[in-house]
């Protein structure tokens, strides 16, 4: 059997036992072990008496992949991008942030909605992960809508959607992943991220006020705010943006010149103001300890999954598997465009059955290099390539699109993590509930999915000036 069959072989068995329930890092793993241990075995002949030293190599193989990968210097933001979320939420900052968005927002109709929205989103700028997001408004947004009288399923929807925003929103987790599993820079995709970012919480609000201006009491007003009021909750929020503003100044320097330091420093930074926040805030020992240890339990989560799929993407380059598919590709005779769509529409079926992490980890290595293919390459000019941009715009480009796309899979059921974060920290609310109340935000999500496809302009102007 030729190593091209084998991956095809070894990649379908591992999509079939992740859908019936094994773990994404773990199938990851044991179809990369085995589809190497098969690929050497299968250059000796399948002799019996050959298969110990195909065994010992694949072994090898994989055991150099978690840390020669992982090791990194790019992955070190993940673990402080997360942290700088735990540490606002530990210390009162994300209640702070609710509070000003309701007094300034909530007079909307569905306004209390709409500031959920908005909180989500800068507390994405903060937090860079979509599940502590999710779980961060459950608990404060949830109850303030049903005081006043939002249908309980639609709440959740509003929290767990909210939520997806991290995905998107510097300093965002699944954007390090992007750049590091294609190599690019991760500066710029960061940039890239965030007026798509921002662009998504205001069509989640349009959806919101038009829905309570066709539903009769769908989601009332809610004022009574001074302007004093007002004013006086921004001081408690500024802190978040305080340190939004120091992370992008330092990773992208604003007045010209070259950057004033890393992504990695920046993230750095911005977890140490945070904690230095924490600490002027009151926060006590309890309270960093939980903060660390949710961090060390979700970076732990995220950092198997990749040891593990970085054992597959091994086990792919042996069996020549992405570049074979990216022929594939460029062999149709249908139009770039229309082949994107079908690439963006397989991902949100895909999504259904998988982690938005594992399904970027595990698709990427094969789709990346069948888009680049098909924009001519990675060195090209504008006018030679397909998208009507170069190589690396494109990249960035099409990262957007990707992890846009894994925004959306996280509220699909029957795997949408985020709705059963939100169904966790809510003991009245069941999945299904959270479900229902997602629904709306499918329209959404594919209109602003729709807008970045026709529209390239919105993911790539920002990182253009860099």
């Amino acid at each position: 059997m030729e190593p091209i069959d084998i991956g095809l072989v070894v990649t379908g068995l591992m999509l079939v036992v992740v859908i019936l329930g094994m773990r994404v890092a773990f199938a990851a793993a044991l179809a990369g072990t085995v589809g190497l241990i098969w690929i050497f075995w299968s250059k000796k002949g399948y002799a019996g008496d050959e298969f110990v030293w195909a065994l010992t190599v694949a072994v090898k193989t994989a055991g150099q992949v978690p840390h020669s990968k992982v090791s990194s210097q790019a992955l070190s933001l993940i673990p402080t991008f997360i942290m700088i979320g735990y540490l606002a939420y530990y210390a009162g900052l994300t209640k702070a942030l609710f509070e000003a968005a309701k007094r300034w927002i909530a007079w909307v109709p569905g306004g209390l909605a709409v500031s959920t929205v908005f909180a989500t989103a800068g507390f994405a700028a903060v937090s860079g992960a979509s599940v502590a997001t999710a779980a961060v408004f459950a608990r404060i947004a949830i109850p303030e809508m049903l005081k006043i009288g939002y249908d309980k399923r639609f709440a959740a929807g509003v929290v767990a959607a909210g939520g997806t925003l991290a995905s998107l929103i510097p300093p965002s987790a699944l954007l390090v992943i992007y750049a590091i599993i294609v190599e690019q820079d991760v500066g710029k995709l960061l940039l890239a991220g965030f007026i798509p970012g921002v662009f998504s919480a205001f069509v989640y609000a349009l959806l919101i006020i038009g829905l309570a201006l066709t539903i009769k009491g769908f989601g009332p007003p809610v004022g009574g705010f001074t302007w004093r009021e007002r004013f006086v909750s921004l001081p408690p929020a500024l802190p978040i943006v305080f340190v939004v503003v120091t992370i992008i100044f330092f990773v992208y320097n604003p007045f010209g010149g070259d950057a004033w330091g890393t992504p990695t420093e920046g993230g750095a930074i911005g977890a140490f103001v945070v904690f230095l926040m924490a600490l002027y805030r009151g926060m006590r020992w309890p309270e960093l300890k939980d903060a660390l240890l949710e961090t060390a339990k979700l970076s732990v989560m995220i950092f198997t999954i990749i040891w593990g799929v970085l054992i597959y993407v091994r086990f792919l380059g042996f069996a020549d598997l992405p570049s074979a598919f990216a022929d594939w590709i460029t062999s149709l005779t249908l139009s770039p465009m229309l082949i994107l769509i079908c690439i963006l529409l397989a991902y949100a079926v895909l999504g259904m059955f998988m982690d938005a992490i594992g399904m970027l980890l595990l698709t990427l290595p094969v789709v990346y290099p069948a888009v680049m293919a098909l924009n001519g390459g990675i060195n090209v000019s504008a006018a030679d390539s397909a998208f009507g941009m170069n190589g690396q715009m494109c990249a960035i480009w099409f990262g957007i699109l990707v992890v846009k796309m894994a925004e959306f899979c996280l509220i699909t059921p029957p795997i949408g993590l985020n709705c059963f974060v939100v169904a966790g920290v809510r003991p009245d609310l069941s999945v299904q509930d959270v479900f229902n109340g997602v629904m709306p935000f499918f329209v959404a999500d594919a209109v602003t999915i729709a807008l970045l496809v026709s529209f390239p302009a919105i993911v790539l102007w920002l990182p253009g000036l860099a």
